[in-house]
Parts: structure tokens; sequence; C-alpha cells
């Protein structure tokens, strides 16, 4: 499997790493929700002052934050990190586990901060090395969609004009010292639906005086499993999963109306539109067949993440460079993630760390209360994020 992944990390990150370290503590102890990082806002911009060589060191987007490292050459590229934690309350035992009754860093944002940090001290130890600027970008509320946006419009992307848009995602399903990165569509659009309906509520003892919303609504869940199935060509790759039904509130009283909430997953706008067209029309076949109506909304919160083609091939260069072939896979996902708003306004690529390790019993889950990574990534996420960083500045310089 080759050197264990700490062999692998140059001198000067492991002597910054302890700070990396304590950093991800700080904030693994003190997370805060989407669009309420007032705290961890502070705690950012208080470190990006404390570094020398930092230019623009501001807040931005509400709860967010920016700094820049000034570089040797006119190209320029953001590297995000997002900083929201989960309503999850924590259970995994740790020392410097969550202060904040009832909400957890259990999607390892914590993780991405401390790197970035990282990332923008290294670079601004040495900033006339670089053939170009790095703008860092702390984002709110990616869990709930929104802080892109409010961060593209803050205008981080705009002076200097930022040529491609990088990141990162810590990942607990991967192993420590790997990498999943891959062109094109990377993560999903999530798009949530809910189905109202309505039939005619009665006494359960007289059915056929009611149209039961219950029935209905069974019915329905079941014919939706053939969109995916029936509707959808075998080559594409589409998710639809009803996550909630609620009907009634006594045994003896037929429901007269139901509400299921669901999410889809798409890569193309095109899969979306169809398979958002099929729950309409099977509702609406359902429900004339048991003379109940339905109202159908969804929302569409984000885009998908497709990662370009150039740039991705650089990034996997510098993995199979750093982790080995071995260690670098290509797996897209079907989870969502806001990057994808930079990556509309910019061509880039945004990976998978591997944070995994069985042998050490590090491995949590996504979302989950026991969520944990291994702090050993961290330094490979500050060096291998500023060999992407200043791959794609050399790649800008010369072309």
């Amino acid at each position: 499997m080759g050197a264990p992944p700490h062999s692998k990390v140059r001198q000067d990150i492991r002597e910054l790493n302890p700070r990396v370290i304590e950093a991800r503590r700080e904030f693994h102890q003190h997370p805060e929700l989407s669009w309420e990082e007032h705290d961890t806002q502070v705690r950012i911009l208080r470190r990006l002052s404390a570094i020398p060589g930092l230019e623009d060191v501001r807040p931005i987007a509400r709860t967010g934050a920016t700094a820049l490292v000034r570089g040797n050459g006119e190209p320029c590229v953001v590297w995000r990190a997002d900083i929201d934690a989960l309503p999850v309350p924590e259970k995994s035992g740790l020392p410097f586990a969550s202060q904040n009754p009832g909400v957890m860093h259990a999607c390892g944002h914590d993780a991405h901060i401390a790197i970035a940090l990282g990332i923008a001290e290294l670079l601004a130890a040495d900033p006339s090395a670089l053939p170009g600027s790095v703008r860092f970008v702390f984002q709110p509320a990616e869990e709930s969609c929104g802080g892109a946006e409010a961060c593209i419009a803050d205008g981080v992307l705009d002076v200097p004009h930022v040529a491609r848009a990088l990141g990162l995602h810590i990942s607990a399903d991967l192993a420590i010292g790997s990498v999943n990165v891959a062109p094109g569509p990377f993560f999903a659009a999530p798009t949530t639906f809910t189905l109202e309906l309505s039939g005619l509520g009665g006494h359960a003892a007289a059915p056929h005086q009611a149209v039961d919303s219950v029935v209905v609504a069974a019915h329905l869940v079941t014919a939706l499993q053939t969109v995916v199935s029936r509707s959808i060509a075998p080559m594409e790759t589409v998710v639809l999963t009803v996550g909630k039904l609620e009907a009634g509130y006594r045994g003896n009283v037929i429901a007269e109306s139901a509400t299921l909430s669901g999410t889809i997953r798409t890569y193309t706008d095109a899969m979306r539109d169809l398979t958002i067209r099929r729950v309409e029309e099977i509702a609406a076949g359902v429900c004339a067949a048991f003379g109940a109506s339905f109202t159908l909304a969804h929302d569409t919160t984000c885009p998908p993440l497709v990662n370009d083609d150039h740039v991705t091939s650089i990034v996997r260069a510098e993995a199979e460079a750093f982790f080995g072939a071995g260690h670098v896979v290509a797996a897209p996902s079907m989870g969502a993630e806001d990057m994808s708003v930079f990556l509309e306004a910019r061509p880039g690529c945004y990976f998978w760390l591997g944070a995994r390790n069985e042998a050490r019993e590090i491995a949590g889950r996504h979302h989950d209360a026991a969520f944990a990574i291994d702090e050993d990534a961290l330094a490979l996420g500050v060096e291998f994020g500023a060999r992407v960083i200043e791959a794609n500045l050399r790649d800008l310089a010369q072309s």
C-alpha cells in the first residue's frame, strides 16, 4: 500500500500541523448551524488576521470570511471551504466534542476550515514563489444551500479575477491516504418535493362513504418506485425517495388528507424535469383512480456539481504523484454540494480526501452523531491542497 500517509508530508507542513489540528478541534467544539456562524466567523477572521502575508481579510456573506494570498503573477484561483454544522446531538466521545447542545460538525466542515487555514498560512509564508494569487473563501450555509450564491454576490470571484475554483471534502468513507476525483458530474442536484393529497374523511366503519387518503398515499408510494425503473433510461442516474408520510390522527377515522415528502437526485436538468413530470403524471393517475386530488410542490436548491475535464486532469495527476495511482479512485456521488455554484461560475474541481482509518477504529458515517475522522488527514489536505493550487496557477500562467 506504499508509505504511511504521514511520511508523505513535507517538513514545513509537519511543523504547521499542530496548529491545524488545534484549529480543527476548536471549531469542532463550537459548531454553528447555517446562517448562524457568527462565532465561527469571528474565530476564522481572528486566525486569518494573525497570518503574516495575508491580504484583504474581511467578513463576507453575512457569516463568512475571505482572505487573499497575492502571489507573483496575474492568474488567480479560489479555494473554498464550507463552515456550517448540523443539528445533530454529538455522541462521538471525543474530548473536544461539541459544546453547543444539539449541534455538531458531523460532516467534516471543521476539518475544511482547518485545512484552508493551513494552506493559507503555508502559501502566505512565501507568496512571491506563487505564479499567481489565491482567494480563500470560508463559506457559510452549505447544508441549507444559499451560502455559495451569497459569497459570489459579495464579489469573491471578481477582484482579482478568479479563473478557477478548487476545494475538497473530507471523507469518512474513503481510506486515509486516498483521493476520489472524477471529471464531469460528481455530485447530484437535490430536488425536494411535497405531495399534498386530499380525499374525504369519514368513519373507519363506513369506508364506502369516504375517500381514504392513506390508501391513496400507499398506492402512490408504490407507484412512484416505477419512475426510476421504468421511465428513466438504464444508463442515466436518478434517485427518487419518499422519506416522509403523514396522515390521520385516530385509528377509527379515515384520514381526509395525507402528505408525502421526498427527494430527487439528478445529474442533469433533463433528468430532473422528466422525473418531476412523471411524479406529477403518476400522482394524477392514482388520485383519479380513487377520487382524490393533489398538489405538487418542488424545489431544486442547487445545481449538480460538474468538474471541469482539464482542471480535474491536473488534480488527478497531482493525486497520483502524491498518493500513488492505486490510491486515486473515480466514484461520483448522489449527494448534494453547493460548491456546484462556484463551478457553474468558474471551471474547477472538487474532490474527496480520505479520512477513514479502520485500523484505528475511525470509521464513522457522515451526518451521524458518532462521525469522526483520522486527524492525520489534515496535514495531507494542507499538502495536497497546496499542490493542487500551485499546479493550477502554473497551468494558468503558461496558457
